[in-house]
């Protein structure tokens, strides 16, 4: 479950890749950076049919290189490390640090985009590569820009991403008593990134 919430994790951040609208034209890919303090994952599972349980990533860094003029041609890399997951109750993370998840404290979530498919003045598809447990499966992130321009108090280009996806644990090696605590993790991701100097 927590592994898929990473999944989301690196989703957001390709999220970030999509800004296509942002900021004035320029001739090639810029660099932009997530702000750590202002990036969350949040994921969520449905657990044995009685709740709806939470947990989140924050804290992590990303690198987005932007190309207004192409956004398409944009891509976006993204790698944290499984113990960065927050949930709430310690109980329930040594419990995901266990041998019936992770098994581990050593294991890091990697995403690679591979793709961006603009859909709208502020939406995009993103697709890239989620390695997670060892496992590496191809996911889309359903991203929107939320708004783009100057940081009024940074004083610098700033951009805004959101972005949704739903991953199966079971697809990473992670689907430990599925499906009475359910194998699809949905994923929410809100992000912000500045551009770099």
């Amino acid at each position: 479950m927590t592994s898929t919430l990473k999944t989301g994790a690196l989703s957001a951040t390709l999220a970030a890749a999509m800004a296509f609208g942002a900021g004035a034209a320029h001739a090639a890919a810029e660099k932009y950076v997530l702000d750590p303090s202002h990036s969350q994952i949040v994921f969520n599972y449905n657990h044995l049919g009685f709740s709806t349980s939470y947990g989140m990533f924050s804290g992590f860094d990303g690198e987005i290189m932007f190309d207004v003029e192409d956004p398409a041609a944009s891509s976006v890399t993204v790698s944290f490390p499984v113990t960065s997951m927050l949930t709430g109750w310690e109980e329930r993370f040594a419990h995901f640090m266990g041998d019936d998840f992770f098994g581990g404290a050593d294991e890091t979530v990697t995403f690679t985009s591979t793709g961006i498919e603009v859909t709208g003045e502020k939406t995009a598809l993103i697709t890239g590569d989620l390695t997670l447990n060892g496992v590496t499966k191809s996911v889309v992130l359903d991203a929107v820009l939320n708004q783009a321009g100057e940081h009024p108090m940074a004083k610098k280009t700033w951009a805004g991403f959101s972005a949704t996806t739903t991953v199966k644990r079971t697809e990473f090696d992670l689907g430990q008593f599925a499906p009475y605590v359910s194998d699809d993790v949905q994923i929410d991701i809100s992000i912000e990134a500045m551009k770099a100097e």
